[in-house]
């Protein structure tokens, strides 16, 4: 498909369907004379802050993009393969064309699992995407109830997991390669350590694997950490579409941008979510900074749609939080620039926090469908200066 030359409606393609990409095709719908395309390789939205739920058999992470999609977004399931800038053509997957006046780069995150650390990638079950989790789902359907599991990962995601599947009967040793939530402040990462020792999962901070076996787990200093299956959350990447199609990126693959989140190559093409670095200066992947960001570039195009000056990005920060199994939850106030303040939640008191934010994420995309525009967000302030880039710090495709 090319663009619609019979029409005065300008095309916007979003290649990516989640948290960021959403927000962006439904805010877009704003004005009438914007014609949005979503693309996704799904036919369902995937809840990521609770795939640790479905390894544990705790809850279910689809939802129909009927409700969360305006009239106005058209949804083609289908992969991206290359953004032709010269041609203004989005190349799918599946051979099909998609052309466009802008386009949204909100292709997410995924799993890094280092090829450098022998059998990581033969061994060991990252969690970050729909299929990984589906994959390590049913491995774990194959063992015994109560098997050893090790997760190697100290953040957020590798203590949720490990808390949900100690909750569900499973023998969970974390390992982590620096410190427990190192994000966090000493006293939320207490109260994560104290809630993991009594349910008796088994902490090993500061300690690096160096390989992967079939049924064992090696660190560095020589000791072996056994267990039936290896779960890998430390770290996520980034797909590889921006290189393809010869745009700059970070170093991890994240496309390189300006503060309103235009690409540093092509006026057309912006970035959202956690695959947009603007300024050399990413904020963290999370779903709380996807959903400004994906309205930040949608504000961009139709700034320029306008033939107005489109605003520099503005986002704080408001917090971090993390489950722990179904009933218990530590919540990490912060400052908007998002380093830990005092307060912090803990316990059975912090858990209906924690899932109304999870919830909350669906509602603000179903309210944006509803009423393009209505999303508003925590202000950070100026940011800091732009990162002069050179040719060392740039990942060139």
């Amino acid at each position: 498909m090319t663009r619609n030359s019979t029409t005065s409606k300008t095309e916007v393609v979003v290649i990516g369907g989640g948290y960021a990409g959403t927000v962006a095709a439904n805010r877009l719908g704003q004005r009438e004379d914007v014609a949005v395309t979503l693309v996704n390789a799904r036919s369902r939205f995937v809840e990521r802050l609770r795939l640790h739920q479905l390894v544990a058999g705790s809850g279910t992470v689809t939802a129909d993009y009927g409700p969360l999609l305006g009239e106005r977004v058209r949804l083609v399931v289908d992969a991206a393969d290359r953004i032709d800038t010269a041609s203004r053509i989005v190349r799918l997957a599946s051979g099909r064309d998609l052309g466009y006046d802008y386009v949204v780069y909100a292709v997410g995150s995924t799993a890094a699992v280092p090829g450098a650390i022998p059998g990581a990638t033969e061994f060991a079950y990252p969690l970050a995407e729909l299929e990984n989790a589906e994959r390590l789902r049913a491995r774990l359907a194959e063992l015994p109830p109560g098997a050893p599991v090790t997760v190697v990962g100290g953040g957020l995601t590798g203590i949720e997991t490990a808390a949900e599947l100690i909750e569900q009967g499973w023998d969970v040793t974390l390992v982590c390669g620096g410190k427990l939530a190192p994000t966090f402040s000493e006293r939320a990462r207490g109260a994560l350590a104290d809630w993991l020792a009594r349910h008796d999962v088994r902490v090993i901070e500061g300690m690096p694997v160096t390989a992967v076996r079939a049924r064992r787990v090696l660190l560095a200093d020589d000791s072996v950490v056994p267990g039936a299956v290896t779960i890998w959350t430390a770290g996520f990447g980034v797909p590889e579409l921006a290189r393809r199609s010869g745009l700059r990126t970070d170093r991890l693959g994240r496309l390189l941008t300006d503060e309103t989140l235009t690409s540093l190559d092509d006026d057309r093409v912006l970035a959202a979510g956690d695959a947009a670095a603007p300024s050399n200066r990413p904020l963290r992947m999370s779903c709380q900074a996807a959903g400004p960001l994906g309205a930040q570039a949608a504000e961009t195009i139709l700034s320029r749609v306008a033939g107005t000056r489109p605003a520099a990005l503005d986002m704080g920060f408001l917090g971090a939080n993390v489950s722990l199994g179904r009933r218990a939850a530590v919540v990490q106030f912060t400052h908007r620039d998002d380093t830990p303040r005092r307060l912090v939640l803990r316990g059975r008191v912090a858990a209906p926090v924690k899932e109304g934010a999870t919830r909350a994420t669906l509602w603000a995309i179903r309210t944006e469908a509803r009423r393009p525009g209505s999303l508003i967000w925590a202000k950070g302030g100026p940011r800091p200066a732009a990162v002069v880039l050179d040719a060392e710090e740039v990942g060139n495709p």
